[in-house]
């Protein structure tokens, strides 16, 4: 009954409703985080945009497609998690929250970004996987301070020459995309420590043993005939990685070597 009497609630207006909704939350908690997920909320309860000092909101795992124009308030916000919800597009008044070091946008409809994003200047970590986008949106490329890009199980069929001009970008989630080869662009990323480039359609792995940075390597499930070489101490996911051979030509054919060993995937928990 519970779950069913909040989805019904969710339509209601009245501060009763809402309070019902929030469980009688009046007041910013001690800890200054908001953990409203799975309430069936189609609609954020304004009052939680008082909380000036709040650091941390999740709303994850609602029906939200739209955010409060009061929601511009929350100038201390660092962590917002908006996954698992119905926005076809960005709410503007996200990218007024300046302060904001990780988000989280994964599993909605989003075809693309808004170039506002760009004022997130202090983003570390941002979570775009399990949406619509054809392509990765060039404004990603200005967010200076990124560290962890997941963009998985999307339809990205490449990545923009100007990702290398995210220097403080480590780890780079690209699985369950379109890539038909390695995006070249990654090749001029000294500075990258995973690459997962997991069940694309790639079917060469040029050289990766120039990227010193480089610790991780996840490559399985792509049609590929060879596995990326790269340098001492790197570890590889994938067909033909340190566990059996390449295969050798013979007459012209390929000798085809299979693992079993399952790929490393981002963590399915929420890391901070």
């Amino acid at each position: 009954m519970g779950n069913s009497l909040k989805a019904i609630l969710a339509f209601v207006p009245s501060n009763k409703c809402q309070k019902y909704l929030l469980e009688d939350l009046e007041e910013m908690p001690v800890d200054k985080m908001v953990d409203l997920s799975g309430r069936q909320m189609r609609r954020l309860p304004v009052h939680i945009c008082s909380f000036r000092e709040l650091v941390k909101l999740y709303l994850s795992d609602n029906n939200l497609n739209h955010l409060p124009p009061e929601l511009e308030q929350l100038q201390n916000l660092q962590i917002l998690a908006l996954d698992f919800n119905n926005f076809k597009a960005l709410p503007l008044v996200v990218c007024t929250l300046t302060q904001l070091c990780i988000l989280y946008l994964g599993n909605n409809k989003l075809c693309s970004l808004p170039l506002e994003l760009r004022l997130l200047q202090n983003l570390k970590t941002l979570w775009i996987e399990s949406n619509c986008l054809q392509y990765l949106p060039e404004v990603v490329c200005e967010l200076s301070l990124l560290k962890t890009l997941h963009a998985g199980s999307n339809a990205l069929r490449g990545l923009p020459r100007q990702l290398q001009g995210l220097q403080e970008l480590r780890t780079i989630w690209l699985s369950g995309n379109l890539l038909s080869e390695f995006p070249p662009v990654l090749l001029d990323m000294p500075f990258l420590e995973v690459i997962d480039v997991d069940r694309n359609s790639i079917r060469f792995f040029p050289s990766l043993a120039h990227l010193p940075g480089l610790k991780l390597v996840i490559y399985d499930h792509n049609p590929c005939r060879n596995a990326p070489k790269v340098a001492k101490g790197v570890r590889r996911v994938g067909r033909w990685s340190e566990e059996t051979p390449e295969p050798r030509k013979r007459s012209g054919a390929v000798i085809d070597i299979t693992l079993d060993e399952k790929p490393l995937l981002p963590p399915a928990a929420k890391a901070e």
